[in-house]
């Protein structure tokens, strides 16, 4: 809540003309406690950056958007720091390049995710950054708009094009897609040609989700709990089956053993790999997923695949890669 009170509850947005370049920069930060459990955000003061070398580039940030902070998955990749940055994704304008650099030049503007083991945080006037972390921004998109949407576009693109080969006419199962992730993966689904059926958290979820053009061949609503969308889907495609899948988490157990709320609204795995259709894919966002021997064997009988979307699979170091595998 203090952090959203100092820099606004989606993104912090720094708007100048001309940068001063000999100034001491303030950089947000966070600090976890010897628990584990409280998380305390302070502003860090840092010189200004040293001319630029090698692939880096030095970066004058437009706009940084607010991304949930993996302290899990930092501990997983042993990354002990007194303070961690804020703020990866980025939009901004080139000041200087390195005498490696070979994509951008001074003035591009750009937008990319910082790296995990970045020593600047977004959330301040200029970064450094290697240049295979960015790409140049589209001139009709706003900076708001490009670092607001780079994560999930992302993690959009990994599912659906390295992850399950989506082609024209494929049917496509998009899970809670009124999500941000949700919505930018129905526009790239429908820009490939593929039939798209989604599921719907809520009222107003469902009413976002039946605006959208080109339209979505079905809205399943699954806010009261009564909807089976393993039939709604069978039902859509003539019995054969969604091509790909692609969820937002499910229920490895029964009901009576997750009793929250949230989880009742995800499916069951075994309505995921009933939905399947032969030589499906099935794109998963849960880390955690067990499958039984007779689950294996069912996508077997498929011959369907099973792939995890994991959201730093393309920005985790080649050095922490190689630490932690």
């Amino acid at each position: 809540k203090w952090l959203l009170s100092q820099i606004g509850p989606l993104h912090y947005v720094k708007q100048r003309n001309h940068l001063e370049r000999d100034v001491t920069m303030k950089g947000l930060y966070f600090q976890q406690s010897s628990t584990d459990e409280e998380i305390t955000f302070v502003f860090q003061e840092k010189e200004n950056l040293p001319v630029t070398e090698d692939n880096f580039v030095k970066l004058q940030v437009k706009a940084c958007a607010l991304s949930q902070i993996n302290t899990k998955l930092l501990a997983e990749m042993k990354m002990k720091k007194d303070l961690f940055p804020v703020g990866r994704e980025i939009a901004g304008i080139v000041l200087d390049v390195g005498s490696k650099v070979s994509f951008f030049q001074p003035d591009d503007e750009v937008v990319g995710i910082l790296p995990l083991d970045s020593e600047d945080p977004g959330l301040c006037e200029v970064v450094r950054v290697h240049e295979h972390y960015l790409v140049h921004k589209p001139e009709k998109v706003t900076w708001t708009e490009a670092a607001g949407s780079i994560r999930d576009g992302v993690r959009a693109y990994t599912a659906l094009h390295y992850l399950s080969h989506l082609s024209p006419g494929k049917s496509v199962l998009i899970m809670d897609g009124a999500s941000a992730f949700g919505t930018i993966a129905i526009q790239l689904a429908h820009h490939r040609g593929a039939k798209v059926i989604s599921t719907a958290c809520s009222l107003e979820d469902k009413q976002c989700l039946e605006r959208f053009r080109p339209p979505i061949a079905r809205v399943i609503d699954v806010s009261n709990g009564k909807v089976h969308v393993a039939e709604s889907c069978l039902e859509e495609t003539g019995g054969l089956g969604v091509d790909i899948v692609l969820d937002a988490g499910v229920r490895l157990y029964s009901k009576d053993d997750e009793p929250a709320v949230k989880l009742q609204l995800l499916p069951h795995k075994h309505d995921i790999i009933t939905l399947l259709g032969v030589g499906g894919h099935w794109v998963t966002t849960e880390e955690n997923l067990q499958l039984d021997p007779p689950d294996s064997h069912c996508l077997f009988l498929k011959g369907a695949t099973l792939a995890f979307l994991n959201d730093e699979v393309w920005n985790l170091s080649n050095v922490q890669q190689g630490k932690y595998l």
